[in-house]
């Protein structure tokens, strides 16, 4: 599997390379070859980044084997609620997760899982081994290359919202999002001033720990 893995993303990045190479061209037809790009590569997603807060002066008061600590623990507690909830893990930076989902319900639904997970993770520890999350979600049409990247307005704006703008225990949505969720129980969003680029509007989710 790895190998046949290796072979698909191999493929998926050489087209997308030779078709960036054509549209480099004078007098190329971009337009057409964008047309291409997206034939090939445009799927539908709902696009979660996760951060953790706080992390930076975490690492710097308490250094690399703590910050070494916190990664395993953060995926050791939150990947399995991925895959519950059918995610995607693209991609791990650091104390960043990128994830796709095909249904933005489920993403949220996740979302508030991992965030409940944490709670009770960190009842019994000191404030400095605290997971503490921040969580961006955005949806709609995005490039897809293989099971490494995505790329497109909404995924701009949704690490935007998960990696800059969310503090702990936030989950910031686009409108894209929103629009997809209403009518979820117990689930509730409130409009933020701070909209990223590439969304229409957001909002921080409301819900119960």
């Amino acid at each position: 599997m790895p190998t046949r893995r290796s072979i698909v993303v191999s493929a998926s990045e050489d087209r997308l390379e030779n078709l960036i190479q054509e549209r480099l061209k004078p007098g190329a037809d971009k337009k057409t070859i964008d047309e291409r790009i997206w034939d090939l590569f445009g799927e539908e997603w709902c696009v979660m980044f996760t951060d953790l807060s706080g992390f930076s002066r975490g690492v710097a008061k308490f250094g690399i084997i703590h910050f070494l600590q916190t990664i395993f623990e953060a995926e050791r507690l939150l990947i399995p609620v991925i895959e519950d909830h059918d995610g995607i893990l693209l991609k791990v930076e650091g104390d960043s997760f990128l994830v796709i989902f095909r249904n933005p319900k489920k993403a949220i639904q996740s979302a508030i899982s991992m965030q409940r997970v944490l709670k009770t993770y960190n009842t019994d520890k000191p404030d400095e081994e605290k997971v503490l999350l921040c969580v961006g979600l955005g949806f709609g049409r995005m490039l897809r290359i293989g099971d490494t990247d995505v790329f497109g307005a909404e995924v701009n704006a949704a690490s935007k919202l998960g990696e800059d703008t969310a503090d702990a225990w936030e989950i910031l949505v686009t409108e894209a999002v929103k629009v997809r969720a209403d009518g979820m129980p117990d689930v509730s969003f409130d409009p933020i001033k701070d909209v990223p680029p590439g969304a229409e509007k957001a909002y921080t989710t409301r819900y119960a720990l």
